[in-house]
Order: structure tokens, then C-alpha cells, then sequence
């Protein structure tokens, strides 16, 4: 049974776009089929992805914090700067509408993305790094994201800081938390080892799970207004998206980075933990209680649903990058 589930883990894992993107569509063509995923489900389903993550982080993880707290400390200001910032600007760009903004913003605000050290891994980064970056990002942001949420969204639409803060703390945190504190006691024992073999394809499982809720619930407005909505989100995700990669390398080459730190520090700005975004928008941005009240405040989920989409595949199409880089110039070599 685990050798089948395994299997289909690495699968997940090694496709983790074309699951997510497949799952948007039967969502976006059979809403009903999500419509079971409601009230504090999506906090739990989201937990679920945060203890994935504990179950992998070890003592050594950690260390690294204390153990390059200056590399650390460029990435974290990077993270909740460039990103945040990117975010607040593009919304008025584009003039994207209260709802929107929130949503683009809630991504720009969140910590890194879990997947962002597989990403590091594939293109030769420093993943050591990679890893110490987001766990640093994840445990900031029960402080730093409603803070930055409040004061760049915070004039356009309500922000319950508060109620983010203790969101966050319960639906990351405490899942990576277990999680670490499992790895710790039980990490040496074979079959523990078989349950972290298939936590990746629960992870991408269930971030699936949400992007289909989302779509779901925003399937009506994206009939009412049409392809033009959702290429002007898609435009502001890419935008937001690929200048992160590019000022996250930028950074590196400041700093004076090696090339692996460098894209790792690229990778970790750019990728976005747009499955936590969405969570927090639709339970603070886009209740029932609101949408009651303003059913247009459902569109500030699509820029995070989007999101978990594109930075999946915008982060493996990096990684590719990478490596024709290190192809072509070590060709060059050879030939001199």
C-alpha cells in the first residue's frame, strides 16, 4: 500500500502544475464537485500542508538560523519588503479595484512557499539556505504579514490584524510545530520514514483542494466579467511574480552572493505561499458574513488562487533556466 502511495506522491510531486492546473478546470467546469470544502475546512486542509513541512525540519534546520544569521536576515528583509511593495505598486498600475488589491497584496505579504526548496534543490542552489529562508519567512509572519497587510491594504478594505495574526499562528505554526517536534521523536524509525515519503504528494493533494475551492466560489464572477478579469489578474501575478525572481537575484548580486545563494535568494522572494494568501483572504476578505453584504468581495481570492497555479510552474520553469545556464557555459568551457 505505501509503495502505491509513494508512487503516487513522487508523481504529484514531479507535476504539481499540471495536478493544480487540472484541478482548477473541473472546479471552473463542476463547481459542486468543491462545494463540500466550507467553513474552517480550508484552515485544516492548509494545517495539513504547514505539518508536511514540520515533518521534514530537523535540529540542523534550525541551526542554520543561528548559523548564517546575516544571509538570513538579507533574505527575511528581502521577503517582506520586495514582495509586499512589488504588490502595493502593481495594484495601482493596473487600477485594480479594492478587492483585488487586497488579494495581490495578502500574496506579496505572506512568507515563502513550501515548494521553494524543491525548486532550489533542482537548479543547484544553496538549499541549506533555501530551507533557513523559509522557515525564517514562516515563523515572521504571524507578526509581519497583518502588520504589512494593515498598513498597505488597510485604507481600501477592513483588516482584522488581529484575527490574521491568531489565524496564522494556528494554521502554520503550530502544524510545523508538531510536526518538528514528530520529526524529533520518531524521525530514526522506519516507518516514519514512509510517511514522510509521501507527505510531498499530500501537500500538493491538498494544495489542489484549495485552488479548487477558490475557483469554485469565483467561477460566477469570472462568467460575469468575462476573460478580460482573469487576464488582468494573470497579468499582475506575472508582473508580481517574475520582477520578485529578478530583484531577489538582484539582492544576491549586492550582497556579493555565490551563484547558488543568489538563485536560491531569487526563488525564495519570487515563490509565495499563495495557498496561506487564499486561506486568509477567503476567512477575512471574502467571509459569508461579507459576501452577504458585497458579493464582489469574493474577487479578492483570485489573485491568490492564481497564484498557487503560476509560482508552481513559474518556479519549475526558473529551475530549468538555471540549469540551460550552467549547460551552455559549461559547454563553452569544454570548447575552450
Amino acid at each position: 500500500m505505501f509503495k502505491l502511495l509513494q508512487i503516487i506522491s513522487r508523481w504529484l510531486a514531479s507535476y504539481t502544475s499540471v495536478f493544480v492546473i487540472a484541478v482548477a478546470v473541473v472546479a471552473f467546469f463542476v463547481p459542486d464537485a468543491f462545494m463540500w470544502i466550507k467553513g474552517n475546512l480550508p484552515s485544516v486542509i492548509l494545517g495539513i500542508i504547514m505539518l508536511t513541512m514540520g515533518l521534514t525540519l530537523t535540529a540542523d534546520d534550525f541551526r542554520i538560523l543561528f548559523s548564517r544569521p546575516l544571509d538570513i536576515f538579507i533574505g527575511a528583509c528581502a521577503q517582506f519588503t520586495i514582495m509586499p511593495l512589488l504588490a502595493f505598486t502593481l495594484s495601482h498600475v493596473f487600477g485594480l479595484n479594492p478587492y483585488l488589491t487586497a488579494g495581490i497584496i495578502l500574496v506579496g505579504c505572506c512568507p515563502g512557499g513550501v515548494s521553494s526548496n524543491i525548486m532550489s534543490f533542482l537548479c543547484k542552489g544553496d538549499v541549506a539556505f533555501s530551507v533557513g529562508m523559509t522557515t525564517a519567512s514562516t515563523l515572521l509572519a504571524p507578526f509581519v504579514t497583518p502588520l504589512l497587510v494593515l498598513w498597505l491594504a488597510g485604507t481600501q478594505i477592513d483588516v482584522n490584524a488581529w484575527g490574521m495574526f491568531s489565524n496564522i499562528l494556528l494554521v502554520t505554526i503550530l502544524p510545523v510545530s508538531i510536526g518538528f517536534v514528530c520529526n524529533m521523536m520518531f524521525g530514526k524509525k522506519p516507518v516514519y520514514k514512509d510517511v514522510q515519503s509521501v507527505m510531498p504528494g499530500l501537500s500538493v493533494f491538498c494544495l489542489g483542494l484549495i485552488v479548487g475551492d477558490v475557483m469554485s466560489d469565483v467561477k460566477p464572477q469570472l462568467v460575469d466579467n468575462g476573460i478580460q478579469l482573469f487576464l488582468l489578474v494573470m497579468a499582475v501575478v506575472f508582473c508580481h511574480n517574475t520582477l520578485g525572481y529578478g530583484l531577489g537575484y538582484g539582492v544576491g548580486t549586492l550582497c556579493g552572493f555565490s551563484k547558488p545563494k543568489k538563485r536560491t535568494i531569487s526563488i525564495e522572494v519570487g515563490m509565495q505561499n499563495a495557498g496561506l494568501a487564499t486561506v486568509l483572504a477567503k476567512r477575512f476578505f471574502a467571509s459569508p458574513e461579507i459576501l452577504d453584504v458585497a458579493p464582489v468581495a469574493i474577487l479578492c481570492v483570485l489573485p491568490c488562487a492564481v497564484s498557487c497555479i503560476y509560482h508552481s510552474i513559474s518556479g519549475t520553469v526558473l529551475a530549468g533556466i538555471f540549469l540551460q545556464f550552467d549547460k551552455h557555459f559549461d559547454g563553452k568551457k569544454s570548447k575552450q
